[in-house]
């Protein structure tokens, strides 16, 4: 199922994708999420006794207002980030084999942590805005991960049990900026430097997190081109990891590294540039297009 959370004249809401249209199902996804959201959280994948999905819509938020509940135009709304202000955003820098690989550096023995803030998110269609400060602007396609219940010391056999779902990121990084001081947030935290979506897709949709084709394309061209399956540490790996110090809420988001074919290590290196569209693709989720713009 493919929950999104959109904009109409009225304000803001989330719903489920039927077709080319939403069925509205309340007022906010994260807070839906911390509430029980879709009765598959909790239980791993494919466990026995997981409801249907037509069976989630019973866990929205009841209304009075039957207007409120009619299906709405996909086209008619203005689709925003799937959770438009995570509590927490944690990075995982150098996960995959293939980006180790071009970048000369050594795989890391444990999770790489780093983390980006609210300000970086943005959902699809908005402009990556890169500020005056900022001129090496690159890309990376990433597999988002939304929890969907509070993981704290959670065993790696039982981690997939807390995701909620998928979407797709991109962690764009100011290279110009992120060596400066020793550690990354100056580079990463950038505003608009981390859209995402272009919708949530439960994770029971997804049986296997570390099989599916991702992409990246600036203006047409494709220059990222592997497979989950290339991740040094896996979904549940992470999950597992960073929940022994940090306690993961419904609504957090783990953005799980980028595959090899970055700006940086191209010769000539390629920085994104006002004027290019970057489209981040992942099998099973979608396609998430955003412009390039210069303040």
């Amino acid at each position: 199922m493919r929950l999104v959370t959109y904009e109409t004249n009225t304000g803001r809401a989330f719903g489920r994708i039927e077709g080319d249209s939403i069925a509205p199902l309340g007022a906010d996804l994260r807070e839906w999420l911390a509430a029980g959201g879709p009765g598959t959280v909790g239980k791993a994948p494919g466990a026995a006794g997981d409801p249907a999905a037509d069976d989630l819509a019973a866990n929205a938020p009841a209304t009075s207002d039957p207007a409120a509940n009619a299906p709405l135009a996909l086209e008619s709304v203005r689709l925003l980030a799937p959770i438009p202000a995570p509590g927490k955003i944690v990075c995982i820098g150098l996960n995959y084999r293939d980006h180790a690989a071009e970048a000369g550096l050594p795989l890391p023995e444990e999770p790489v942590l780093f983390a980006k803030f609210a300000n970086s998110v943005v959902g699809p269609g908005a402009p990556i805005m890169v500020p005056r400060a900022v001129r090496r602007v690159d890309y990376e396609a990433e597999l988002g991960v939304v929890i969907g219940r509070r993981a704290r010391r959670v065993a790696v056999e039982e981690a997939l049990g807390f995701v909620a779902g998928y979407l797709c990121a991109n962690d764009v990084s100011a290279r110009d900026l992120q060596p400066k001081n020793g550690q990354w947030t100056r580079g990463k935290a950038v505003d608009t430097f981390l859209p995402t979506g272009p919708w949530l897709v439960t994770a029971d949709e997804i049986p296997d997190p570390q099989a599916l084709a991702i992409r990246c394309t600036v203006s047409g061209k494709v220059l990222q081109e592997s497979n989950t399956s290339e991740m040094v540490f896996g979904v549940a790996e992470l999950v597992s990891f960073i929940s022994a110090t940090m306690t993961l809420e419904p609504g957090d988001l783990i953005v799980t590294g980028t595959p090899a074919g970055v700006g940086f290590v191209r010769r000539p290196p390629r920085w994104l540039e006002p004027g290019d569209t970057v489209s981040v693709d992942i099998e099973g989720i979608g396609r998430l297009t955003n412009a390039v713009e210069r303040e």
